[in-house]
């Protein structure tokens, strides 16, 4: 019999699976406070419980949905890239990336990812299954054990890796609660953001939650045809309903809303598309963070030069259009969504 992944449970299910075990009530209190508070990945750890129940505990739950791990780390030692086998032998990605001010987790949604982005070598793998709500909470468990081995705590979390986020809309925000609830992880919602290419039904699900975690939006193109090109679920989700949804986030919420653009050299950066990109986004509370592709075998077009970069980024900021130039990581890594699980799946 296959283990259930006891992070899939919520404080309540627990508590009703301990009372099916006639267990008192502050059994649940225990087994969370370990997970969640010592991050304990397995019931051995657990020095408050009765020996009779670790191994009743065991023979039904499974915390730790990884099953092996396997890291690079950059020259600078500021990006690890961490490639994870979790259950049905899927194989998956979380990047950790580290900064004089910040910690910040980029987390998977998915085995793969439907949505074929031609510059992304995820969307080039095709889609395997979502995970759940559990095997999103044990990457980041993960790396906050990672992180606290060498006295340092994760400060910002990013649903930015493997996937697209909004198609897994139930898992994922079952993890983000768990995240925020204070008596679980306590962790602010202001330091998680969820990322999407623009799956409308959703974005508008997520707008009516008038949750304080942070929306951004993988833009990529200024006009209809070559965001089409460039993010095929542009065809089912055009550009001017996509900046429709955006503005009906920014004003009910009232929170800025972030544009990811990434730039493609001779293909999204000349200064008439920075201009058409203004267009788009004057009015708006929104900032538009701009990074040069990152090189990729699936993907033969290199990314914009520096120059290219900030001079796209002048236009924009001349124009009163808040936006900041995010620096490549990990290049020599394979840390671009999914090049490292593509490089071992075709071994």
């Amino acid at each position: 019999m296959d283990k259930q992944l006891l992070l899939d449970l919520n404080k309540e299910e627990l508590a009703d699976e301990l009372k099916k075990l006639n267990q008192p009530a502050f059994r649940s209190k225990q087994i969370l406070e370990g997970i969640y508070k010592h991050h304990y990945r397995d019931f051995s750890a657990f020095g408050n419980l009765p020996n009779s129940l670790k191994e009743e505990l065991d023979a039904i739950f499974l915390i730790d949905p990884i099953i092996s791990s396997q890291s690079i780390v950059s020259r600078d030692k500021k990006t690890i890239k961490y490639l994870f086998e979790v259950q049905q032998g899927s194989r998956i990605e979380t990047v950790l990336m580290k900064y004089s001010d910040r910690n910040t987790v980029c987390v998977s949604t998915q085995v793969g990812c439907p949505m074929g982005c031609v510059f992304c070598a995820t969307g080039q793998m095709g889609f395997t299954r979502n995970l759940s709500a559990g095997e999103i909470l044990g990457q980041i468990l993960f790396i906050m054990r990672a992180l606290e081995a060498n006295g340092e705590k994760l400060t910002n979390i990013v649903y930015m890796g493997m996937g697209e986020p909004f198609l897994n809309f139930p898992a994922v925000i079952r993890s983000i609660e768990t995240l925020t609830d204070s008596d679980l992880l306590n962790f602010g919602a202001r330091r998680i953001t969820i990322s999407t290419v623009g799956i409308l039904p959703r974005m508008k699900e997520f707008t009516e939650l008038d949750s304080q975690v942070n929306l951004a939006v993988s833009l990529h193109a200024p006009e209809n045809e070559l965001r089409s090109q460039l993010v095929p679920a542009n065809r089912m989700h055009p550009l001017k309903s996509l900046i429709a949804a955006c503005k009906e986030y920014t004003d009910n919420t009232r929170r800025r809303i972030t544009f990811e653009y990434a730039l493609i050299d001779g293909i999204n950066d000349s200064e008439n598309q920075a201009k058409q990109l203004i267009s788009l986004v004057k009015g708006m509370l929104c900032h538009v963070n701009l990074i040069a592709l990152n090189p990729s075998k699936e993907y033969p077009l290199p990314g914009s030069s520096r120059e290219r970069v900030d001079a796209f980024a002048k236009i924009l900021t001349d124009y009163g259009i808040p936006c900041s130039v995010r620096l490549r990581r990990g290049i020599e890594i394979n840390a671009g969504c999914g090049q490292l699980a593509q490089s071992q799946q075709s071994k």
